[in-house]
């Protein structure tokens, strides 16, 4: 729990520090993007080789190793002097929390026997609603009143306890069936990753005016689509592979990840959007737009262990289904925020996901693994983990350059729009310049020019809004999208199985 409470901590209080960031290093979002991409990324590599570690050299000591990383690369990321050194110092913390996740919960898996799962699965992922709650308020506070670089300096004691307690509490488990390492498996997904995404961001880059038909980009997704071909070929073919695919042809493990791709390209896409609206949009500050989550992970973190406990009992499609609902609700909320939103209007949009959260994961995790044997719980624990990250990873790259695109949309439909020479602008403009000259002794030539000012930031400020519903707009579709392959997860409950360790058939 300590260590998926740092994982997923660092995955949220960076968040809110990113406006500061951005204007401590001098770079736009199609830069800063990579902050939290590269963290993903590194994750999303490194979780399916930590399966094949952990079996290999032992659970304790890979995670133990894990969180050693994790820390150092927090401490790195704080000593940060560019863009460049901080994403980076990202990517070491992302190989560090890769091997953290997937590893912590077959343990927690392993170690429970089915009838207890449900559960110990909720209360493991406590840890992860209580970063979710109070990563953003911590790191609000830590950016407000001393510097953003504490964000990731704060990990360090934490993860120190961690280490101690990871050497004293948990028990090693080598599992004496590990095959031979997959080198090309390796190789070929460590490739397709990294150059995919870097397509996807720098299509609509600043500073790639040929947009997505760049020679460079169209010879990025050729490198990808050629290395993705031969990671599925490679997957299918050696004998020991790093991932194995063939557990995705178990129906419910298959049916299940899928559900979780989908809607993971919305939800953890759109994680990076509320703070930049509401310190960019509304002038929050960062402890404020921080303390706007903190209900968040409290509501998942009570009612996960509830959602875990019902899936025991019930059919575990009745709150995933509820859950996915409140999440695709709430962002359809955020797709109607303006510059005038009231924060309790914000605040009904976040409960909203809290409870969807809380509702969805455990029971999704637990039907996942129901007929996963348990000498492949590793191998099942990272294809899952891969799956979200993969997607979260995919989600903020679409919806990065989705927010791009639509607010250079929205800015050019409205300049568009406005006719200096009509009246209505005139009086607006001259309603300004009044204004400014009265109450800032302004000369009339310099309150006129602020004036006409005005009105080009407010156009400005709502085509950036405009552009944050549409990315809110897009998550929603993503998340009611991947609740249609849960209609065909099977959870007839057998008794027979359920004797030999399987829940549902």
């Amino acid at each position: 729990m300590i260590g998926t409470f740092m994982a997923v901590l660092d995955a949220t209080i960076v968040n809110v520090g990113l406006p500061k960031i951005m204007a401590s290093f001098g770079v736009g979002l199609d830069k800063i993007e990579w902050v939290i991409t590269a963290y993903m990324l590194a994750m999303a590599v490194m979780l399916p080789t930590a399966g094949w570690l952990a079996d290999r050299f032992g659970y304790k000591r890979l995670y133990f190793l894990g969180l050693l990383l994790f820390t150092f690369g927090s401490f790195l990321c704080g000593m940060s002097g560019n863009e460049n050194m901080l994403i980076i110092s990202r990517i070491i913390q992302g190989l560090g929390a890769g091997a953290i996740q997937p590893v912590g919960m077959a343990i927690v898996t392993r170690e429970f026997p089915p009838k207890q799962r449900g559960v110990a699965l909720g209360f493991w992922a406590i840890s992860a609603a209580a970063s979710v709650s109070f990563g953003p308020l911590i790191g609000g506070y830590l950016v407000d009143k001393f510097s953003w670089p504490l964000i990731f300096d704060v990990n360090v004691p934490v993860g120190i306890i961690g280490l101690l307690a990871t050497l004293v509490i948990q028990r090693e488990y080598i599992n004496r069936k590990v095959k031979g390492f997959d080198f090309w498996g390796f190789i070929t997904i460590s490739i397709f990753l990294p150059v995919i995404l870097y397509a996807l961001t720098e299509g609509n880059a600043a500073t790639n005016s040929a947009g997505w038909h760049a020679p460079y980009i169209m010879v990025c997704f050729a490198i990808a689509a050629v290395a993705f071909v031969g990671f599925i070929t490679a997957e299918l073919t050696v004998k020991h592979p790093l991932i194995d695919l063939k557990l995705l042809a178990n129906h419910n493990f298959g049916l299940a990840n899928l559900v979780v791709f989908i809607f993971s390209l919305g939800m953890f896409g759109s994680t990076f959007l509320m703070p930049i609206y509401l310190q960019n949009a509304l002038g929050y500050t960062a402890i404020q737009s921080g303390a706007v989550f903190l209900p968040v992970g409290i509501i998942q973190g009570f009612i996960s262990p509830i959602a875990g406990i019902a899936s025991d009992k019930i059919n575990p499609k009745i709150p995933i289904a509820l859950g996915l609902m409140l999440l695709a609700t709430s962002f359809f909320l955020n797709s109607k925020l303006s510059f005038l939103t009231e924060r309790d209007f914000i605040m009904l949009s976040l409960y909203l996901r809290g409870l969807g959260m809380g509702m969805l994961f455990t029971p999704l995790s637990a039907i996942s693994l129901s007929e996963i044997p348990r000498d492949k719980m590793g191998q099942a624990s990272g294809i899952s983990n891969v799956v979200r990250q993969l997607a979260g990873s995919f989600g903020v790259a679409i919806l990065a350059t989705m927010l791009t695109t639509r607010v250079n949309y929205h800015t050019e439909m409205y300049s568009q729009s406005v006719n200096s020479q009509s009246e209505i602008y005139k009086e607006v403009a001259r309603n300004s310049s009044t204004y400014i000259r009265t109450n800032a002794g302004y000369s009339p030539a310099n309150a006129q020019l602020l004036g006409r000012s005005v009105i080009s930031q407010h156009l400005s400020k709502e085509a950036y809004i405009q552009g944050v519903d549409d990315d809110f707009l897009l998550a929603g579709v993503f998340t009611l999208l991947g609740g249609i392959p849960l209609f065909w997860l099977h959870t007839k409950k057998s008794k027979t199985k359920q004797e030999k360790g399987v829940h549902y058939e």
